[in-house]
């Protein structure tokens, strides 16, 4: 299986007078799932809207590497699945015409649909809900209906957009068991997240605040360098706000 990196270096982005990403730099790499963490402000989707070309940055360079090459966006763009934080589902498909719309979206075929769809559902836990329409889901069955179409075409990288914002938290431990079974398979994950505790769920974490980075590191290793015992008092101790 193909190594897939991600460099960013040096990223600067304006808005007017708001300076939303501050001289930002950061490495991602397959089989490891990165916390982008940080409060309301803190450039998180901004980052994500950069990387995915979707906004041009006023400086630095993003590099995206296939076994050490560099591939243009172009040609990488293949293996990026992207779940947005406001909701991008259709309130009126249900969940089975939601698979099916993204099945023809990616063109897949028939034999590898059925695999990917069993499997997904049993993940899920959606397969007694396929005629239900997406607008009558809870939060957290409508964001791992999110998640199962964005899985659909097996993508190496998921980027993910506070996919657990105003979840209960029952669903969120549901969405997080999702997000490392995906992880076992090899994929590279990226989400961004304001909630503190799921920092210490990821295997590496970038703290940002407005901005800027704090901080990079595999959780436990940055929580015993500070001597804290989590990530709200990490935030206060490195400057940021809570």
């Amino acid at each position: 299986m193909n190594k897939i990196e991600i460099n960013i270096s040096n990223l600067i982005k304006d808005f007017k007078s708001v300076r939303a990403l501050d001289n930002v730099s950061m490495h991602f790499e397959t089989g490891r799932l990165y916390g982008v963490i940080g409060p309301a402000g803190a450039g998180k989707t901004t980052l994500f809207r950069i990387m995915l070309h979707l906004m041009q940055a006023g400086a630095g360079d993003i590099e995206y590497l296939v076994d050490g090459r560099k591939t243009k966006f172009a040609d990488f763009s293949g293996n990026i699945a992207y779940m947005p934080q406001s909701q991008s589902l259709y309130a009126d498909l249900s969940v089975a015409e939601h698979l099916d719309f993204f099945k023809q979206l990616y063109g897949i075929s028939d034999a590898e649909f059925k695999s990917r769809t069993q499997e997904l559902l049993q993940l899920t836990r959606l397969e007694k809900f396929l005629d239900r329409p997406a607008g009558n889901l809870s939060g957290g069955m409508y964001k791992k209906l999110g998640l199962m179409c964005a899985l659909l075409r097996s993508p190496r990288v998921m980027l993910l957009d506070e996919p657990t914002n105003g979840v209960d938290p029952i669903s969120r431990r549901e969405f997080w068991s999702l997000l490392h079974a995906s992880l076992s398979k090899g994929m590279l994950i990226i989400l961004t997240t304001a909630y503190m505790d799921e920092a210490e769920r990821c295997s590496d974490v970038v703290l940002m605040e407005s901005g800027r980075v704090l901080d990079t590191g595999a959780p436990v290793d940055l929580l015993r360098q500070y001597d804290v015992r989590n990530f709200d008092e990490l935030f206060l101790v490195r400057g940021g706000v809570r």
